[in-house]
């Protein structure tokens, strides 16, 4: 081994790469094997967006922008989030352009955590949070809401919020959820924003699935609580953007102008071209969400009939693309030898619950961004298996 692996960061050792991606790889080797692991959307980005991209080739945007982002970027920004959520932010001083979420998560964490802080989680949750509060030196704290549908109750919160004394610097919600596919109405989001007032926190807002949430309006808590919240959204999920590596970050004045610092040392600014395409999705492209979330709905409730009829606890999802369901009865209760049992007997591939925490065990995680073939596949694969059959 080499020496030098001695004296990296102790906190690297305290992560590790997710689960998720750890299965997915493990599994892909499988001859045959039908993925609904990733949370990826099978559609490709819409053609006007692509072709907004192919003019800023063309016309010579190779070089940095700003820091901040492209000023007609961060307008179109603005645009959008004042459009569909009614939240009005300064677009030169309120918005930063990030590369995804993934870097708005960390540019976030990194610039208001400090060794020794808590960080209020509800669970189960995307796994891309807690690394980021390891390497800071802080403490992530889970508030298992697996007995309440998904759902985080103002309870809950205060109660958490309570025990854990003033620690707390920041609380993360992710709605529509991965995993679960759960969302809040704007009676929750108003309830939630009434306790977080009350207490010196930031608030981490992840709401990058807001545009796939099927059965009610998205209601984002920066309209409740704009003075603490850091906005987090993106183009992967909305515009099936993932590889263009588009997200942004809102938030007060005071705040951005911190995590600024912190987003220019870790990247500099986002990619100049795929600027250029934001700009289109988020103006002319501002429906193509809506469009994709049409086909998503057709799709959920097809999977979770099927998991209902196969025995699955699941709670229906209002959003995201993703079912939770918890595995029936007799058979592998254990989420991880489940799913290595599934996708090596029955060539399919789902994601272990225990991968989004300690309350996600005894359950696997559905992505039903594939198309309707595959689905269909899929469910026989899972019925299958759960009857002791070989793929027929």
């Amino acid at each position: 081994m080499n020496p030098l692996t001695e004296r990296f960061n102790k906190q690297v050792d305290q992560i590790a790469v997710s689960l998720i991606r750890q299965f997915d790889e493990r599994v892909s080797g499988i001859e045959g094997i039908l993925k609904l692991t990733l949370g990826e959307p099978d559609f490709n980005t819409p053609e006007h967006i692509k072709d907004a991209g192919k003019q800023a080739i063309n016309d010579n945007f190779s070089h940095y922008s700003g820091m901040a982002g492209l000023p007609d970027v961060r307008e179109a920004a603005a645009y959008f989030v004042k459009e569909k959520y009614g939240l009005t932010y300064d677009a030169q001083k309120e918005i930063l352009v990030t590369v995804g979420v993934t870097e708005a998560i960390s540019a976030s964490l990194l610039a208001i955590l400090e060794a020794g802080d808590k960080v209020l989680l509800p669970a189960p949750i995307y796994p891309g949070y807690e690394p980021v509060i390891t390497l800071a030196g802080a403490q992530a704290v889970y508030m298992d809401t697996s007995d309440n549908g998904f759902v985080l109750s103002p309870e809950m919160l205060r109660e958490t919020l309570v025990k854990e004394g003033p620690a707390v610097k920041a609380v993360i919600l992710n709605y529509p959820s991965n995993p679960t596919g759960v969302t809040y109405s704007r009676e929750e989001v108003q309830a939630l924003a009434e306790v977080l007032k009350e207490y010196p926190v930031f608030v981490i807002s992840d709401e990058v699935y807001s545009e796939l949430s099927y059965d009610q309006e998205h209601v984002s808590l920066a309209e409740y609580l704009p003075d603490q919240t850091i906005l987090l959204n993106g183009l992967s999920k909305s515009h099936a953007m993932t590889g263009w590596r588009i997200g942004f970050i809102f938030a007060p004045q005071d705040l951005t102008a911190e995590i600024i610092k912190v987003h220019q040392y870790l990247v500099t600014a986002a990619t100049t071209i795929s600027q250029k395409a934001a700009v289109e999705a988020l103006v002319q492209g501002i429906e193509d969400g809506a469009k994709m979330g049409e086909e998503y709905r057709v799709r959920r409730d097809f999977v979770y009939e099927k998991l209902k009829q196969f025995g699955f606890e699941v709670a229906k999802p209002s959003g995201a693309f993703y079912l939770f369901g918890k595995i029936p009865a007799g058979q592998i209760q254990d989420s991880m030898a489940f799913c290595v049992d599934l996708a090596e007997k029955n060539q399919l591939a789902v994601i272990p619950g225990i991968a989004f925490g300690k309350a996600g065990e005894g359950y696997i995680r559905i992505s039903y961004a594939a198309s309707r073939e595959a689905l269909a596949e899929a469910m026989k694969r899972l019925e299958n298996y759960l009857q002791k059959q070989p793929n027929q």
